[in-house]
């Protein structure tokens, strides 16, 4: 196990035979790292993290929201799940579109699944409302 990776983050206590890790493996972070929630992590290895921001509007002087979403490297040693908050850091280029790994699981966000259960109604409320109205239609005619 290396000492150090040059970040003070607590070292994970599983260890993993990943040579993409940067704990276990000979990986290199540098440049920024960013705090983000674990929304997707399906893929082998890998993990979706999304935070939000704000932009700012000059013409308007009103800020927007907006979010990011990364591709991530997920070690066998940190695996995050989906509602985890993550540290994340960029390395070198590990895929096409992995940049970053995750070098922390700093926990579960608080009401991540309600959160998500209420977008998944959303939607299912909007797909069923367009088939209403040309039911509707249909019997109008």
């Amino acid at each position: 196990m290396k000492k150090s990776i040059g970040v003070d983050v607590n070292q994970p206590k599983d260890r993993c035979t990943d040579r993409k890790c940067p704990f276990h493996g000979n990986l290199a972070l540098r440049g920024r790292s960013f705090v983000g929630t674990v929304v997707s992590d399906k893929m082998h290895n890998t993990a979706i993290v999304e935070w939000n921001r704000r932009h700012l509007l000059t013409k308007y002087e009103r800020y927007e929201k907006r979010k990011t979403r990364l591709k991530v490297h997920n070690p066998e040693c940190i695996n995050a799940k989906e509602g985890d908050i993550v540290k994340i850091m960029e390395c070198r280029p590990l895929s096409k579109t992995k940049n970053f790994t995750i070098i922390e699981n700093m926990g579960k966000e608080k009401g991540y699944r309600e959160r998500m259960e209420a977008a998944e109604q959303s939607r299912i409320k909007r797909a069923v409302k367009p088939a209403e109205e040309a039911e509707g239609q249909e019997a109008g005619n």
